[in-house]
């Protein structure tokens, strides 16, 4: 069947000349050099890489749709460039179909079928339209500009084109595939909680931590606008925070009716556990580089938090808690988001420095694989069962997708947490994850163990380990034990 294929893809049509021809006698106009200009600009997909960029200034939905973007682009190309000239080698046009004028300086060598620069542009596009069709609309013409730019400077036939749309196009929804799309939504609670009302933060203590967010961005000024009656705070840089609150909270002498926090995930886990632990609620400014837990709550921007504690409205969120038997005694930590032992916390780590220049998925993926390469298995007794794991995952409810890269909570009251690990008992787990991974087959997948349960108790057989929450590295142990605390923190959010 290939080589039936190959024959007529090898030769250029009538309609192809003619078009062409057509557009060879279009008259000459600035947009030439335009033209010329743009088609450059996209070898190599830089300029998506630079469109991508730009997006990604912009939190939410456009970020996730430049990050999308990018991975479809990788696909597209992939499948172009290494498949389809390969499989179907095609003279291009020749220099003199176009006026000298429109010519490229360099002109490409390689088949003419199908249009790489097309489907990395219609990728990128279509990739984009999926998670912010605005932002997906508003490069769509650049998009058909890069495409036609193709056959305007003589280096591609228009079925070569076509064809490049059609991949690009294939390549960005099979994304959801690996990358499930999910609606841009606050994550459910069925807990409506009593808070007061914080006019202009009177009477609340708030955490500033000045050095979170992109560049270090100073939140002070949000915090303020919101709340200019807090009293304000920052982290001791010789002090913990929980230890630094603790104290304030005692010295105001019962005065502090709620807790304010202008940070970033870390920041925000350490306030939210002593708003757990004294009674008191909890109001949030995102100020940090991800904020995965304001998402999920449901708060954005300052004006959520301000609208939320205006009008005193509340839920009642679960927390994840972690009791340690250590080697310099027990200790508790409460978690807003993850906590894990094993390989994870380094696979995370590897993962954040990666996405600086890679979406979140193909970063996971590398992190996975040089993080497993160097690990050593965990010999364990989960909840009494005795077994080996490379790592172990705990979310504090249950995540989505499953699979490799969680990334949100549907729901903030399940009551649960969500358990995943890696098992080291069975022949080449390591290979048969990635692989597993790569073909998002782990849900089949005997190496890979997920289940939603309100308890895990951990306890290691071959020494001690420290255990990560939130992104925090917490101290040495040997036994731990991870509980749901139903509706244990109460957080201001906008109705």
């Amino acid at each position: 069947m290939l080589s039936h294929l190959k024959k007529p893809l090898r030769q250029v049509g009538k309609t192809d000349r003619q078009l062409v021809r057509r557009s060879a006698e279009l008259p000459r106009t600035r947009a030439d050099a335009l033209l010329t200009a743009v088609s450059r600009a996209a070898n190599k997909g830089r300029l998506w890489w630079v469109v991508g960029a730009v997006l990604a200034t912009r939190k939410g939905a456009t970020r996730r749709g430049a990050l999308r973007g990018v991975a479809a682009i990788a696909g597209a190309s992939a499948a172009a460039n290494l498949v389809g000239k390969p499989l179907f080698p095609r003279r291009r046009p020749a220099a003199e179909e176009v006026p000298e004028h429109r010519r490229l300086t360099k002109r490409p060598t390689s088949s003419s079928f199908p249009s790489g620069h097309s489907a990395s542009a219609a990728a990128f596009t279509t990739a984009v339209v999926m998670e912010a069709p605005k932002a997906g609309l508003a490069v769509a013409p650049l998009a058909a500009v890069v495409a036609y730019s193709r056959v305007h400077t003589g280096v591609h036939w228009p079925s070569d084109v076509g064809a490049g749309v059609l991949i690009g196009v294939g390549a960005g929804l099979v994304t959801r595939h690996w990358w499930p799309l999910h609606p841009d939504v606050p994550a459910h609670t069925a807990h409506e909680a009593d808070a007061p009302l914080m006019v202009d933060g009177e009477d609340m203590l708030a955490l500033v931590n000045p050095h979170s967010g992109v560049n270090g961005q100073d939140p002070t000024e949000d915090v303020r606008y919101a709340w200019p009656k807090a009293t304000l705070r920052y982290p001791d840089a010789d002090a913990d925070i929980r230890a630094q609150l603790e104290s304030e909270i005692e010295r105001a002498g019962g005065t502090i009716r709620a807790l304010g926090v202008a940070g970033g995930d870390g920041t925000v886990a350490a306030v939210a556990s002593v708003a757990a632990e004294q009674g008191l609620p909890l109001a949030l400014i995102p100020a940090g580089t991800l904020n995965h837990f304001a998402r999920d709550v449901g708060v954005r921007s300052m004006p959520d938090a301000d609208e939320a504690t205006e009008t005193g409205s509340a839920v009642g969120i679960d927390l994840g808690e972690v009791e340690i038997d250590g080697t310099s005694g027990p200790d508790r930590r409460w978690f807003v988001n993850t906590a894990s032992l094993g390989g994870y916390p380094e696979m995370v780590r590897v993962r954040e420095k990666l996405q600086d220049r890679l979406p979140k998925w193909p970063a996971a993926a590398i992190a996975l694989v040089r993080t497993l390469r160097r690990a050593r298995p965990l010999q364990v007794e989960l909840n009494g069962k005795r077994t080996a794991v490379w790592l172990i995952f705990v979310g504090n409810g249950t995540y989505a997708p499953k699979g490799l890269a969680p990334s949100r909570r549907p729901a903030l009251d399940t009551g649960l947490l969500d358990v995943r690990y890696l098992r080291a008992d069975l022949p080449y787990s390591r290979a048969r994850f990635v692989l597993a991974t790569l073909t998002n087959s782990l849900a089949a997948s005997r190496v890979y163990r997920e289940e939603d349960i309100p308890e895990l108790d951990v306890r290691l057989l071959d020494g001690n380990r420290r255990v990560a929450t939130d992104g925090e590295v917490g101290p040495l142990g040997n036994h731990f034990r991870f509980r749901s605390r139903p509706s244990a923190l109460t957080i201001y959010r906008k109705r």
